[in-house]
């Protein structure tokens, strides 16, 4: 891709934060009654507030997080706002062995699954913070936790299939934005020489378009099915995704405070999007499609379509989780 076909990426990223269009209100989500849903990273900021709504519409509702004292915190401040109870699923993205054991303690208590956001993110972080498995911690955490996941699911999503009203079951992939600048590296997902050339934000950038293409290839696998799969761009939201940016020192730090502070939308509208494709009736008529604020369809980047490259990150992905 050469240097205006960048320039054009960033100015759309640009329009689309500064002007989301789009009325879809939390107030539309049907009822949800009989649904279950899993939210992995529901203990703060857009999971939370995803969760918020499915439990104000009578989701059963799994909150999947890494911190069992900061989810039951959450969970009791959901109780009281809601009259709802989330219950704890513990996961730790960044670790495969505990993504198995989450979803073998989920299956343990339901046989059927109709909704699963892979909500949980990493932005940012330390570039010497791996995952357990020595994994890039955004891709490992972003993409290939969250590939186990949805794997290891699939056969109670394919239940929830029969089940569902719709006759339907759902994964939707939070990505980015960042999807829009991506490059994919395979040889960066691991520690070395290959990935330390990169900035963190590049690392960052490569595992959301990442997850883009991960829900087509999910549709495309499974759409037949009946396992609709969508990306969904929550737009540039003030959560705790970014506790990276927020103590840079000096002047690169003032301006990065306060261009976030210029584009950045509370956590209730970031959930928006992603409540709009797990939910709505319309959404089913997108499988594989990228979403964006708020709650509309609309193109990623190219390479998000380009079906030899899709091929090779699931078969990349596949390879990853696959136990010795």
């Amino acid at each position: 891709m050469g240097i205006f076909t960048e320039a054009y990426y960033l100015l759309l990223i640009f329009w689309r934060n500064c002007f989301p269009a789009g009325n879809f209100k939390a107030e539309d989500v049907p009822d949800l009654s009989g649904r279950v849903a899993v939210v992995t990273g529901g203990n703060v900021g857009i999971g939370w507030e995803t969760i918020k709504v499915l439990l104000q519409r009578n989701a059963k509702v799994y909150m999947a997080s890494r911190s069992r004292h900061k989810a039951e915190a959450a969970i009791e401040r959901l109780k009281t706002e809601t009259g709802k109870e989330a219950i704890f699923l513990e996961l730790d993205l960044g670790s495969l062995a505990s993504v198995r054991r989450a979803a073998s303690e989920f299956l343990s208590k339901e046989s059927e699954l109709h909704i699963l956001f892979n909500n949980a993110g990493v932005m940012g972080p330390p570039l010497d913070q791996l995952t357990s498995d020595g994994l890039d911690l955004q891709f490992g955490t972003n993409v290939i936790g969250h590939h186990l996941l949805t794997k290891l699911l699939l056969p109670a999503l394919l239940a929830g299939v029969r089940s569902s009203p719709d006759q339907h079951a759902r994964v939707i992939t939070t990505s980015s934005s960042g999807a829009m600048i991506g490059a994919i590296d395979f040889a960066s997902v691991r520690d070395g020489p290959a990935r330390r050339k990169y900035t963190k934000e590049a690392l960052y950038a490569q595992s959301k378009l990442a997850n883009a293409i991960q829900a087509r290839e999910l549709a495309k696998r499974y759409g037949g099915e009946g396992i609709v799969a969508i990306s969904a761009d929550p737009g540039s939201i003030e959560t705790d995704l970014q506790r990276y940016y927020r103590d840079v020192p000096g002047i690169v730090g003032v301006l990065t405070h306060l261009f976030l502070k210029t584009i950045l939308r509370p956590a209730p509208f970031g959930a928006l999007t992603q409540l709009w494709a797990g939910t709505m009736p319309e959404a089913i008529n997108h499988n594989g499609k990228y979403a964006i604020p708020a709650a509309r369809i609309a193109p990623c980047r190219a390479e998000a379509y380009d079906d030899e490259l899709g091929k090779r990150v699931w078969e990349f992905l596949e390879e990853e989780v696959r136990e010795a």
